[in-house]
């Protein structure tokens, strides 16, 4: 039994230098514990409400004092003295505190600070390794993710120089320390390609993506199976790309605006099945806008070997999953923590995901803190892929160091 003692929290800055939140607590037996939530910039209108304090004299209106205070304040008082058995205890007071369907009152980004130090607070009190901690609270066994990693961004992550979010590689090794030297090569690759096709150097979008100018999103695709080709890697057979289209962001009066195409929905669907036939995609995600349900249909019931990844359609919401699952509308989750507030309502979308039999990918957010949380819940969480960034920046290789500790760990027992 879990009582919690002190629990505190903290403004910091994410790797756009925007406030977040870091929450303190201390167990009864003194278990100490810190974590800090991540924040999205590309985010589906379902997502549950990050809380910013609006002052625009301060951090333009992004501050989160306010959702400090609610820690502080009104859930502190709340919990301390609470007899907590497990995780599912806790998150459901915590819903219960907000009292709203989408944590508008006192904030996901406040709720989920709270739910995710309570979680490695539990697991340094049993002496478990917080994957370990994370795979018990599903009753699964841990099993290490395939890696997705960001080679090159557009969108919204790099100031829509081509319309698409993410072009990523899929290292095809089974290990985690293979992995990141096969995206190294290819990466140092791509950086010298972009440098002899666009004259640009490598310059980084927010997860740490190179950005190039390249004429369209058809170009960046061909780029990197170049890229992989440069490393001297097979693409579709060493390395594999998925990718991240963020559709919503050009969807406009029913059609998808890119590159000077207007596209109806399902020429949309036609321009992503051409790509699955001639690039190696092992994955779209948000291919099409989050509201376009019949397309998402469409799309699901013609593609061949390619997943199709729900992020800005299923926001990580079990409700959204299950109307997904009876529509056919997809046959993968992106699952993302903050976009619901709570470990234990995230592990039911994990749950709801398997029980249709489809692949879990675990992911980051564009605004992350070196917290790493999230190597742990990946495994933990058995996550066919994770989706980080690309391997240039703190924030993101904090992720992929605990990965390799995990690895080990795991290869020790």
């Amino acid at each position: 039994m879990s009582v919690i003692q002190s629990l505190r929290a903290l403004e910091i800055l994410d790797s756009r230098g925007r406030p977040t939140v870091q929450a303190t607590c201390v167990l009864n037996d003194g278990t100490t514990a810190t974590a800090s939530v991540p924040s999205g910039r590309s985010t589906g209108s379902a997502e549950a409400l990050e809380l910013r304090d609006g002052d625009l004299k301060r951090y333009g209106g992004l501050g989160c004092r306010t959702a400090v205070g609610n820690v502080n304040h009104l859930l502190a008082p709340a919990l301390i003295g609470a007899e907590l058995p497990d995780q599912s205890t806790l998150d459901y007071r915590l819903c219960e505190l907000d009292g709203t369907d989408n944590k508008s009152r006192l904030g996901a980004n406040t709720i989920l600070a709270v739910s995710l130090v309570f979680a490695r607070a539990q697991a340094k009190q049993r002496g478990l390794p917080l994957y370990r901690h994370f795979a018990d609270l599903l009753g699964i066994e841990p099993k290490l993710p395939g890696l997705t990693i960001n080679l090159f961004s557009g969108g919204k992550h790099a100031e829509a120089q081509v319309a698409i979010q993410d072009v990523l590689i899929a290292p095809q090794t089974d290990s985690i320390a293979d992995g990141l030297a096969m995206m190294y090569a290819i990466y140092q690759s791509a950086a010298a390609l972009i440098k002899d096709k666009y004259g640009m150097r490598a310059l980084t979008a927010d997860e740490g993506g190179l950005a190039p100018p390249a004429p369209n999103d058809e170009v960046l695709l061909a780029d990197a199976v170049q890229a992989i080709e440069r490393a001297g890697y097979r693409p579709g057979e060493d390395a594999k790309l998925a990718l991240d289209v963020a559709s919503s962001h050009f969807f406009k009066d029913g059609r998808y605006h890119l590159h000077g195409q207007v596209l109806s929905g399902e020429e949309m669907v036609d321009l992503l099945l051409d790509w699955s036939r001639r690039y190696p995609l092992v994955s779209i995600e948000d291919g099409l806008a989050e509201e376009d349900w019949l397309h998402w249909s469409s799309l699901c019931s013609r593609i061949e070997g390619t997943r199709v990844l729900g992020d800005d359609l299923l926001c990580t919401n079990p409700a959204r999953i299950r109307y997904a699952m009876e529509n056919k509308a997809a046959n993968a989750l992106l699952l993302k923590v903050n976009q619901i507030g709570t470990l234990s309502e995230a592990a039911e979308a994990h749950r709801l995901a398997r029980s249709a039999g489809w692949e879990v990918v675990i992911s980051a957010r564009s605004g992350e803190t070196e917290d790493n949380w999230l190597g742990d819940l990946s495994t933990g969480w058995a996550g066919d892929y994770i989706k980080v960034g690309s391997i240039t920046q703190s924030e993101r290789l904090a992720k992929y160091n605990r990965l390799l500790e995990i690895e080990e760990l795991m290869n020790e027992e």
